[in-house]
């Protein structure tokens, strides 16, 4: 006899999406008034998502997987919208859950409305101001079709109320990317992993850049790289980089000092383990914004906008600009001691996943 408890699909394209799913997973499990698929959309393929990935977030393979990967943001947007409007002829949800702001978000999104599929996006209403970025015009078009919203700071009820959307649908829930974070941090506790670059260094720096404003083109990547050059002459970097800002070094001819340590891209836990104890992070990320400010880590952001202003009001980030001796100030500052402490904002406390689901079944008769 086919269950009678709703089904829902848990959409998911790239290694990030995958950190903010796994709460959502072990809610569900725990929960138990809701099925649930989890569907790879394959948008990133990553040979490092095996068997050990997914133990490691506590979830279990997926039970669907599109291969959509590769191709222009179009080509790719149309592949997965493909896939999935296939699937949905055999396995129909009864809510489509998306996160994040990647293509899949929006791919999987605009198809799961026009199937009359109700769509809840997790990680609603984040805003940069900047449409260069893709990841906004993402945001931007998945909200504009969403039924209900989970919100993870305050900036982002504030843009969705002002964008229109009624109050009855938007849910301020934390965020399951700290979820997340603090369930590994717990695992770290218990079982300790050796690090012997970490164990060599008395403290050091982490640096993560990947977005085009710092390393897409000669002069933006001399630009960035000279940043990092001049803090690894006041603290040792380790710097895991990305194979393709690596090829940029190589094609401009561009070299990193001797007191910057190379990494390949790492684990989630391996990097977790290396940043937690940074006395500093520079980054371009995201996602590295909110969880440094989860953890107290002193953070600067080598951008002109944040789509997460709560880590700058109340967390540990410090929003520093792209202009190199603005960045380098705001570097030394952490180094001499005067670094934001900053506090872990409202409902980052473990729990986001829980209230989703709560609210899920609720919406969902479950």
């Amino acid at each position: 006899m086919a269950s009678t408890r709703p089904l829902i699909h848990l959409i998911a394209g790239a290694r990030p999406n995958f950190m903010k799913i796994a709460p959502m997973v072990r809610a569900l499990q725990q929960d138990g008034r809701l099925r649930f698929e989890l569907i790879h959309t394959g948008q990133h393929f990553d040979h490092d998502m095996n068997d050990v990935f997914f133990q490691e977030l506590g979830i279990p393979q997926p039970d669907q997987r599109l291969g959509c990967g590769g191709g222009s943001h179009a080509e790719q947007t149309g592949k997965i919208m493909l896939a999935y409007e296939a699937l949905l002829q055999t396995s129909r949800p009864d809510c489509c859950v998306v996160v994040g702001d990647v293509t899949s978000t929006l791919a999987c999104a605009l198809v799961a409305k026009k199937a009359q599929i109700p769509v809840a996006h997790v990680e609603a209403g984040l805003r940069s101001g900047d449409m260069a970025m893709p990841e906004e015009i993402n945001r931007l078009v998945t909200d504009a079709i969403t039924d209900w919203f989970f919100i993870t700071e305050p900036s982002g009820r504030l843009h969705l109320e002002k964008e229109g959307k009624p109050a009855d649908v938007l849910y301020d829930v934390g965020h399951v990317m700290v979820d997340n974070l603090l369930y590994q941090q717990a695992k770290l506790v218990a079982q300790p992993q050796p690090d012997a670059l970490k164990a060599g260094l008395e403290r050091y720096a982490v640096v993560t850049l990947h977005r085009p404003s710092n390393v897409d083109g000669e002069d933006n990547l001399r630009r960035a790289i000279g940043v990092v050059n001049q803090l690894a002459e006041d603290i040792p970097v380790v710097f895991p980089m990305h194979p393709r800002t690596r090829k940029g070094l190589e094609t401009h001819g561009i070299a990193v000092g001797a007191n910057v340590h190379l990494l390949t891209p790492q684990p989630y836990m391996a990097f977790l383990n290396l940043w937690r104890d940074a006395t500093l992070v520079l980054t371009d990320s995201g996602g590295l914004q909110e969880e440094t400010t989860a953890l107290g880590v002193p953070c600067v952001t080598m951008r002109e906008t944040t789509e997460r202003p709560v880590t700058v009001d109340e967390g540990s980030n410090v929003l520093a600009g792209t202009d190199p001796a603005n960045v380098l100030a705001a570097c030394r500052a952490v180094l001499a001691g005067h670094g934001k402490k900053g506090r872990r904002p409202a409902l980052w406390d473990g729990k986001a996943a829980e209230r989703i689901v709560a609210v899920l079944a609720e919406r969902l008769g479950a």
